[in-house]
């Protein structure tokens, strides 16, 4: 009876020994790699988070990731691989689950949890707290603007980082008019996608309108569906979609078109038509005016434009059952149901995809 009791503590013993040797090991090597332990607040990464953002710095793309919730304003980039690229040293505190940041005269400090950023020696809030995901400190993408003062614009699914002087520059992007907004003074296009997709374009007075031989537009003459060439700072806000000035837009459709609807959606249907070239596609999804329709029957011909978002030719034969598209068309249709009427311009959006 004594031995198996004797035998049970030394078993115990050994066991203590063991546990205590391994978290030892444990400190040692975070010690001696400079790597953060993992703290019992950390998370893994939501499962309902979008697709991985990339960060593109100077050019570059490194190897870590950001990302998204869904819901949220802006997404999430990791600190310490960002602010290393821009120069910074950071400083870990374990007991405080905060980062200490230092360029030059430029010091801030960064806590898990907490909605408060220093900038100016004044607390400020951006709509999101730092999270540590996986052993790794994220911060909101609007950070790098607002906090460390350098150039930063979410971009399709990257975080683009651009130095100053390169902010500074003027860039040309092309696409096709989603949506024309005039509401109390203001005004602005939309391009190259619906809903959080594309760029929103601010329009001012100095803005210059035109069509492709220079004759001078209005902003009434802007549509939906149009293909335009759009001259614009290179910076651009963090919402989705990122939203700039517009300082020219340039038109580049021959044809202008008339009080022009347009829907988006995914083809439910392609129907042949008199012709190998002539064919129709019942469209059902969501009309991007008042008078658009929700389905629609639209005729597409041999001379009807096909393009992407960005108004490059795409092929015809890309208009099959499941493509999303946004059909454009006039306001002349027949009174069936649904109803069927010409398209102007089919888009093929493959950023609903």
């Amino acid at each position: 009876m004594m031995n198996s009791r004797k035998n049970a503590s030394m078993k115990k013993s050994l066991a203590l020994l063991t546990l205590s040797t391994a978290l030892m090991a444990t400190g040692a090597a975070h010690a001696s790699t400079g790597s953060t332990p993992q703290p019992t607040a950390a998370v893994s990464v939501p499962e309902a988070a979008a697709a991985p953002f990339l960060i593109k710095i100077n050019g570059e793309t490194l190897v870590e990731t950001g990302y998204q919730v869904p819901g949220s304003s802006e997404p999430m980039i990791p600190l310490r691989s960002t602010a290393e690229k821009l120069g910074y040293a950071l400083e870990w505190k374990q007991e405080t689950l905060s980062v200490d940041l230092q360029k030059g005269n430029l010091f801030t400090t960064v806590k898990t949890g907490e909605d408060q950023y220093v900038i100016n020696r004044m607390y400020t809030t951006l709509g999101a707290a730092p999270a540590l995901v996986d052993n790794k400190l994220y911060v909101p993408a609007s950070f790098v603007s607002k906090v460390l003062h350098t150039e930063a614009s979410v971009q399709g699914q990257a975080v683009v980082i651009t130095p100053e002087a390169e902010a500074q520059k003027n860039v040309v992007t092309t696409g096709v008019v989603t949506a024309v907004t005039y509401k109390e003074d203001h005004r602005s296009l939309q391009i190259q996608g619906t809903g959080t997709n594309g760029t929103v374009l601010h329009i001012s007075e100095e803005t210059v309108l035109e069509k492709k031989d220079g004759a001078k537009l209005g902003f009434s003459d802007l549509h939906i569906g149009m293909t335009v060439e759009v001259e614009h700072p290179n910076r651009m806000t963090l919402s989705l979609p990122p939203q700039t000035s517009a300082y020219r837009i340039t038109v580049l459709d021959a044809e202008k078109g008339t009080d022009l609807l347009a829907t988006a959606g995914e083809i439910q249907e392609v129907r042949s038509g008199d012709s190998k070239d002539d064919f129709s596609v019942v469209l059902k999804g969501t009309g991007l005016t008042d008078r658009s329709q929700t389905e629609i029957v639209l005729r597409v011909g041999a001379e009807t434009p096909v393009v992407n978002l960005k108004g490059e030719k795409v092929p015809a034969s890309t208009l099959v059952k499941g493509t999303k598209i946004i059909g454009v068309y006039g306001p002349v249709m027949t009174k069936s149901l649904p109803p069927i009427g010409t398209a102007w311009k089919i888009v093929v959006d493959a950023s609903a995809e």
